[in-house]
């Protein structure tokens, strides 16, 4: 229903917003929801005679002193962009306002969607550098949290960021940028939202290209004998580790050959006459009560979830899964060419709980770590589906990146527990043992390895001592300081946070420990 802005203490804004109350809000794998009070989408990020925009909302909550939280596409796995008072979505802000060839830059507002962004480049023969997995990601949440694709020689996507518009509480709408207040703007690239609202950016694009992708599996000694090559000899690479199994899939990506197409894939990646998929449908034609003219409908996706949802905590059963999934990737390995936005994406399952740390690779740390988490499941038999994915980036300048904290090469580990099922106690039980997963990892591993976790993959702790916890591991990490510090000039009363950013990095009372 349409609301004054005055809904928010924007004191005096004679047009109305775009506007729900009571707005059920759920990330996508529905493992974190809110109600919020107030669910605003401005159709103008700057001042318009008759059309309401973020510049009179941020002024006005910060007159009244009423909490504001902007969210993306609430695709985070977590619940960072999410808040039970007011929320602010940029979804139709998305525009595309210019594109520069010559330069080849391009400014956008910050609600337009990865897909659209590329979409605009096409004509002029640009692309963004690098992509994370899902292409729906608006590009303003895409940058704050530190989204990052794979490639030792290429960063995270916030070092893509020349220039960004910013609404702030405390000073208003500011432009940043290499040349105007460098420590700023590292602070903001990746501001997790909390600094202001981002609502324009102008981001570096490189020419628009042809990728070969090629998929094939190795042992964890073939691996351990040949990575350092493999990370040498390929623009962007990934391991997906099956647990339980010696199998390895590696996903390795070039520069097409001369000649090549869009569309070119290898016989064995997809037009072998072998049916893949047979691994996974007999496995589950095995269970009780099975459709099989049902089941050899189903994708890979879906043959997965529904074999863990049979008994997704039996870490027996599990293995048997995870060795299905090993032959399946056996029988799809092969290449394919096209362009490096179709390619670099990926499926990254169904509603799942992951986790993911950045840590230096330096000293072969990043293929330790992970073949530790390995012996952790394997000797404490975790039931831990695959992948344990595996990627690596350069560092960021950025000062609030995981990559910049890891320093040199950062190698990105994700571990995961998919959500199969809508029936509720399995879905807690799972969500109880992902935990139990995590913290595992946490307690033998992540200080040993300077691990620190992906923004949109931190929880917010349960308790005052787990709170306490993980603000001591952020301030060795990051400059909390300088962050609390631009969080009370640009916001000083802190509308910005939500309780999960107040968890991290404390209150906004400015007590002295925070200074």
């Amino acid at each position: 229903m349409p609301l004054a802005v005055t809904a928010v203490g924007a004191a005096g804004a004679a047009a109305a917003c775009s506007a729900d109350t009571s707005e059920d809000v759920e990330n996508w794998s529905s493992t974190h929801k809110v109600t919020t009070k107030l669910y605003l989408k401005p159709e103008s990020t700057e001042e318009a005679s008759d059309i309401c925009c973020v510049e009179q909302i941020i002024a006005g909550a910060h007159k009244a002193g009423t909490k504001v939280r902007v969210v993306g596409n609430a695709l985070s796995p977590n619940a960072i962009g999410l808040s039970t008072d007011t929320m602010l979505t940029l979804a139709l802000c998305d525009k595309v306002l210019s594109v520069d060839p010559m330069r080849k830059t391009v400014r956008v507002q910050a609600g337009a969607r990865v897909q659209q962004v590329v979409d605009a480049l096409t004509p002029y023969n640009l692309t963004l550098q690098n992509y994370a997995s899902i292409s729906e990601q608006q590009i303003g949440g895409f940058l704050q949290v530190g989204a990052h694709g794979t490639g030792v020689t290429i960063p995270p996507v916030d070092e893509q960021i020349i220039s960004m518009r910013l609404v702030t509480p405390g000073l208003g709408a500011i432009e940043l940028s290499e040349d105007l207040d460098p420590d700023l703007f590292r602070l903001a690239k990746v501001g997790l939202g909390a600094l202001g609202v981002v609502t324009e950016v102008t981001i570096q694009c490189v020419p628009r290209h042809l990728l070969t992708e090629k998929t094939w599996v190795l042992t964890r000694a073939e691996v351990k004998a040949q990575h350092r090559r493999l990370l040498k000899e390929n623009r962007h690479i990934r391991y997906m580790w099956i647990p339980y199994t010696d199998a390895v899939v590696v996903v390795a990506c070039n520069p097409a050959e001369p000649g090549a197409y869009a569309g070119a894939q290898s016989a064995s990646s997809g037009d072998s006459g072998v049916d893949e998929a047979k691994p996974l449908v007999d496995l589950l034609l095995s269970c009780p009560g099975q459709d099989a003219e049902q089941v050899r409908g189903m994708g890979f996706g879906e043959l997965r979830d529904k074999l863990l949802a049979a008994d997704p905590l039996n870490a027996a059963w599990v293995a048997r899964v995870n060795a299905a999934e090993a032959t399946f990737w056996h029988q799809r390995s092969g290449t394919r060419t096209d362009y490096s936005d179709r390619v670099l994406g990926f499926d990254c399952g169904g509603q799942q709980w992951v986790n993911e740390v950045a840590l230096p690779a330096r000293e072969a740390a990043d293929l330790n770590y992970v073949l530790e988490v390995l012996a952790l499941i394997e000797e404490g038999n975790v039931p831990a589906p695959a992948p344990i994915e595996q990627r690596w980036t350069a560092p960021s300048a950025a000062r609030m990146s995981p990559a910049r904290v890891a320093g040199g090469v950062a190698s990105w580990v994700g571990i995961i527990m998919y959500l199969p099922s809508d029936e509720a106690r399995q879905r807690s039980d799972i969500t109880r043992a992902f935990f139990e997963y995590r913290d595992l990892c946490k307690e033998k591993l992540w200080d040993r390895y300077e691990c620190t976790e992906h923004w949109a993959k931190i929880e917010k702790p349960d308790t005052p001592e787990e709170a306490a916890s993980l603000q001591a591991r952020l301030r060795r990490h990051y400059p909390v300081n300088a962050f609390n510090a631009a969080r009370r000039k640009l916001d000083p009363q802190n509308i910005m946070a939500n309780d999960h950013i107040d968890a991290l990095f404390g209150t906004g009372r400015w007590t002295p420990q925070q200074q």
